[in-house]
Formats: structure tokens, C-alpha cells, sequence
């Protein structure tokens, strides 16, 4: 199992298989869903599982993962700091999102889970200071009732939710959907403002990296 995915929700499982189908065809998936993560995340902060993250992650490199993508944004920095120490390429799955982002000047990141907000903001400064850019001027919008309907999964009232934050949006030159779980809202939303989602450009880095021993069509 060649990529290993770090989960904090069931859901997001259908949504990789189908991108890997679309995008990357052959590549090895092998999915790690622990719930638990993202809500202790949000009581302590997500340093507190950090030994958590580490167990999960260095169990998947013992098994044979050559790269791990973490899809959780509100633990996807605590994911990739333990990449070095594990040996195999650890990523984010927002990065490659952030990075877009933090090519405009004013940003607003929309987001279900307020312990994501924090974690979104610092990546995309961070990306903006690797381009030598000033930071972008960012508004959070935290959508109120959204993630109760995740967790309920009531699907499609969620992403509606997300969807109408979006269209709400006059003075944003991009829109960051700062959890991997809003990504289908994008095909729901009316505006005319570039809405970002993290799944598609996350998986690509993570397959690039991953490299051809990720292949299982190869001989």
C-alpha cells in the first residue's frame, strides 16, 4: 500500500477513490480513518495528538507506505512535521490549495470546524512568505450548522450550507473552503469568485511523490 491517507471521517473515503479513478489510475491507496482525531484536536488543540498522529502514521510506514496524505486540516500540520522523523514524505492535503491562495490579495476561507481556521490561516501565510509575497488580507467565515449536519451526514444540506457562504462572498479575489468534506460544494455554488477546494490538487502532490513504486499497474 504505497499511499496511505489519514482520515478523520469515513466520508472522505468514495470522495479520493474517485479522484484517484479520474486522475490517477493504478495508484495504490490504502485508507486510515481515525475519527477520534479531529475532535480531540478541537478540545486540546492539535498538538495534543501528536503522539496519536505519530502511532498511526509510523504503523502505516511499517506496513509499506512510501508517502502518507493527511486530508484533516485542523491536523495536516502535525502530520507533516513527522514526516522527516518517519523517513517517507508526509503531506498536507491543503497545501497545494493554499499555495493558489496566497497568490491574491484578499481571501476568505470558509470553514465547518473552527479548529480548522487557525491551522488554514498559518498555512497560507506560510505559503505566502515562501513566495516572497506580503501576507494576503484573509476573513474567515465559519459556517454556522454545517458541520452538526456533516457529522448527522446529512450530505447534501451540508454542502448546500457551505455553497451559500460562498455566494455570500462580494470582497474576496478567491474563496478557500478550508475542510477537504466542502469540496463538493463547489459545483453548487453561483459565484463568479475562484473557489478552492483541497482534494484533487492534494491527491496530485501526494501521487507525484508517492512515485512510480505507488503504481499498482506497473511491472
Amino acid at each position: 500500500m504505497p499511499l496511505a491517507l489519514l482520515h478523520t471521517s469515513p466520508a472522505h473515503i468514495p470522495v479520493f477513490d474517485a479522484l484517484r479513478d479520474a486522475d490517477c489510475p493504478g495508484l495504490a491507496l490504502r485508507h486510515l480513518v481515525h475519527e477520534g482525531l479531529l475532535e480531540r484536536a478541537g478540545e486540546r488543540g492539535p498538538q495534543a495528538v501528536t503522539g496519536e498522529v505519530e502511532a498511526v502514521l509510523a504503523g502505516a510506514v511499517a506496513e509499506g507506505a512510501t508517502a502518507v496524505l493527511c486530508t484533516c486540516s485542523t491536523i495536516g500540520g502535525v502530520a507533516e512535521a513527522l514526516g522527516p522523523a518517519l523517513g517517507v514524505p508526509v503531506l498536507r492535503v491543503d497545501r497545494p490549495m493554499a499555495a493558489v491562495a496566497a497568490r491574491a490579495e484578499r481571501v476568505t476561507v470558509i470553514a465547518a470546524v473552527a479548529a480548522t481556521v487557525a491551522p488554514t490561516l498559518a498555512l497560507i501565510a506560510e505559503e505566502a512568505a515562501a513566495a516572497g509575497r506580503r501576507p494576503a488580507a484573509v476573513r474567515t467565515v465559519l459556517v454556522e450548522g454545517a458541520w452538526e449536519r456533516f457529522e448527522a451526514g446529512e450530505r447534501d444540506g451540508y454542502l448546500d450550507l457551505v455553497a451559500e457562504a460562498a455566494d455570500a462572498v462580494v470582497d474576496a479575489d478567491v474563496i478557500v473552503l478550508a475542510q477537504a468534506s466542502m469540496a463538493g460544494a463547489v459545483t453548487r455554488t453561483a459565484t463568479r469568485i475562484p473557489v478552492l477546494s483541497s482534494p484533487r490538487p492534494g491527491l496530485a502532490a501526494a501521487a507525484a511523490v508517492a512515485g512510480p513504486l505507488g503504481r499498482t499497474d506497473l511491472s
